[in-house]
């Protein structure tokens, strides 16, 4: 298992040549600790796992890996559904003003058409990524205030993974000093 930083990580996931729909996320507060954990998982890829904290209002810190090569029918288990209301998305911007021009024309278009026919909000939000052409974004199991199921799930599933990987976040997050309170 390879230790990088987290936006090297989400740059391999944006790499990816794979179907942008098939992702999947679980996310919600770390199990001890300041920060968020987030687990990303495609069929084709594998599944990656997140680990962030905010530094300041500005900039997020963290670490994350690449857990599992495969995704097999039991963490396949802990991975939301696409009647999952949550959705997820991971975006670049457009490379210059006649991309920027071309994809505000097809959302445009997007929105339109949902805009004039009953819709489902998922088929709303896929569209409007496959025009933002999105590398990757789906369903995600997510809790803002706590941990879900699925994330204690897979964090159980990958201990020791997350041992290490909590490890080397604690080591951030004390070189920060974002662990310590107003005196």
């Amino acid at each position: 298992m390879r230790i990088r930083d987290w936006q090297d990580v989400l740059q391999d996931v944006v790499e990816r040549d794979v179907d942008p729909e098939g992702w999947r996320a679980v996310a919600g507060d770390r199990a001890r600790g300041v920060g968020e954990d987030m687990y990303l998982a495609h069929p084709r890829v594998g599944l990656f796992v997140l680990k962030t904290y905010a530094k300041n209002p500005y900039e997020v810190r963290g670490i994350g890996s690449r857990v599992a090569r495969h995704l097999d029918d039991e963490i396949g288990s802990f991975l939301p559904d696409e009647e999952t209301p949550s959705r997820f998305a991971v975006q670049s911007p457009p490379e210059n003003e006649d991309h920027a021009q071309s994809v505000a024309k097809r959302l445009e278009t997007v929105v339109q058409t949902h805009a004039d026919a009953p819709t489902r909000p998922q088929d709303f939000f896929d569209d409007v990524m496959g025009a933002l052409e999105s590398p990757a974004f789906g369903p995600m199991a997510y809790d803002q205030y706590d941990r879900p199921d699925e994330l204690e799930g897979l964090s159980d599933e990958f201990e020791d993974a997350e041992k290490l990987l909590d490890s080397e976040l604690e080591d951030l997050i004390e070189e920060d000093a974002v662990d310590r309170g107003f005196m």
